[in-house]
C-alpha cells in the first residue's frame, strides 16, 4: 500500500531508533532529562530564537502558545483555512476563553493586511468588543496545497503586528518545507514571528513531538501551560533523540519530497478529468480535484484505495497527496500508473453504494 494521506504517517529510519536506544534520560518536568534539553537548545539556535519548550503535539504547542499570548476575552486572528481554526478542536476558546476571529485565507496562503485591519473596533476602549491581542500565520499552508509565504509578506504582516502592537504566532508544522523551498536558513523565517512551532512528526520523520520556540519569558509561561494541559512527560529523551537526529539529519532531504510532489503534479495535470494547480505545487503536498463526471470524490479516493493508492480529503471536493521519506520514486511512478487505471477503467461502484466514516469510505 502507498500511503500519501500525510507525511504523519513516516516511520522513524533505523538509525534514528538507534538514537533514542541510546539516549541518556532524565525526568524532563524537572527539567533533568539531558536530551529533551540538547533538542530545546538545538531548536532554539537554529531559528535564532531564545528558548525552547518540547511538546508532544503540533496541536498543543500552537494551544499552549496562544494561551500565553492571548489573555481570557481576547481575539486571536487566524486564517479562516488554517488547521489552527479548522483541526485543532477549538482548544484556545475552550481552555482559555479566546474568541477566534477567522479572517479570508487567500489561494497563496495570505491573510490581507485590509482583512486584519477590519478584525479592529475603531474604538479600542468601548467594553463590548473582544480585542484581538495575536495574528496566527500558516507556512506552509496545508488547505492551499503547501504554498510558502513570502519573506516580502512576512515584512509587511511584522510591521502591521509592531504598528498594532500584537505579537504574531507562526503555525510552522511544515515550516523546514519552507526554508529549503526558499533556499534559505530556516531563521530568514522566523525573524518575522514572535513565536513559532514546528513539528518533527511530519517529514522530519520523528515518532513524536513538536517544539515551542521564542523568547525565554514567553517559553517559561509555555512550560506552565504545557503541565496544566498534562502534557509534561517524564524520561522524554527517548523521543527528544529522534527530533535532534531529525533536525541534524532529516532537513536537506526534504527536497527529494518536494521533486516527488512536482513530478506527480505534472503528470497528473496532463490526464483528463484531473485538475492540479501547479502554481500551489511548491514543497510536499499536491491537492487535485476530479473533474471527470462519473466521478465523485468519494468513489475516485475508494478505487484508487483498490489499487493500493490511499489519499485524504481536504474539502472542497479536493483530494491531498503528501510525500515524504517513506515514498520512493518507483512508488510515485506506480501512484500514477493508479490513477490512470481508475481513469481508463470508469467507476465500479456510485457514491450510493458507499459507506462514509470520517473521509474512509467503505463499499457495502
Amino acid at each position: 500500500m502507498i500511503d500519501l494521506r500525510s507525511d504523519t504517517f513516516t516511520q522513524p529510519t533505523p538509525e534514528m531508533k538507534e538514537a533514542m536506544f541510546r539516549a541518556k534520560l532524565g525526568d524532563d518536568v524537572y527539567g533533568e532529562d539531558p536530551t529533551v534539553n540538547r533538542l530545546e537548545a538545538l531548536s532554539a539556535d537554529l531559528l535564532k530564537k531564545e528558548a525552547a519548550c518540547f511538546m508532544p503535539s503540533g496541536t498543543m504547542a500552537n494551544l499552549t502558545s496562544i494561551l500565553t499570548h492571548c489573555p481570557r476575552g481576547a481575539k486571536v486572528l487566524v486564517g479562516n483555512e488554517s488547521d489552527i481554526y479548522i483541526y485543532e478542536a477549538g482548544g484556545a476558546s475552550v481552555c482559555g476563553g479566546v474568541v477566534y476571529e477567522p479572517i479570508p485565507t487567500q489561494s497563496d496562503g495570505r491573510l490581507l493586511l485590509n482583512d486584519l485591519e477590519h478584525a479592529f473596533p475603531e474604538d479600542m476602549d468601548d467594553p463590548q468588543f473582544a480585542l484581538p491581542a495575536l495574528i496566527c500565520l500558516e507556512n506552509t499552508h496545508n488547505r492551499c496545497g503547501g504554498v510558502v509565504l513570502s519573506l516580502e509578506y512576512l515584512d509587511e504582516i511584522q510591521m502591521f503586528a509592531r504598528k498594532k502592537k500584537i505579537p504574531i504566532h507562526m503555525d510552522g508544522a511544515r515550516l523546514f518545507h519552507a526554508s529549503v523551498s526558499m533556499g534559505i536558513p530556516v531563521d530568514d523565517i522566523t525573524r518575522y514571528a514572535d513565536s513559532i512551532q514546528f513539528c518533527l512528526s511530519k517529514g522530519l520523520c520523528s515518532p513524536i513531538g513538536s517544539m515551542v520556540v521564542g523568547s525565554g519569558e514567553f517559553i517559561e509561561k509555555v512550560r506552565r501551560w504545557r503541565k496544566m494541559l498534562g502534557g509534561g512527560m517524564r524520561q522524554a529523551g527517548v523521543v527528544a533523540a529522534a527530533g535532534i537526529y531529525s533536525l541534524q539529519n532529516m532537513i536537506f532531504r526534504l527536497q527529494e519530497d518536494h521533486q516527488k510532489a512536482r513530478g506527480f503534479a505534472e503528470s497528473l495535470s496532463r490526464l483528463p478529468g484531473i485538475k492540479v494547480n501547479l502554481e500551489t505545487v511548491q514543497t510536499n503536498i499536491v491537492l487535485f480535484e476530479i473533474l471527470d463526471p462519473r466521478f465523485t470524490w468519494r468513489t475516485f479516493q475508494h478505487m484508487l484505495q483498490q489499487k493500493g493508492l490511499l489519499v485524504s480529503e481536504m474539502g472542497f471536493g479536493r483530494l491531498r497527496a503528501v510525500f515524504h521519506h517513506d515514498v520512493t520514486f518507483t512508488e510515485v511512478d506506480e501512484a500514477l500508473t493508479a490513477v490512470k487505471e481508475v481513469l481508463a477503467e470508469g467507476p465500479t461502484l456510485m457514491e450510493g453504494d458507499l459507506v462514509v466514516g470520517g473521509d474512509k469510505p467503505i463499499a457495502r
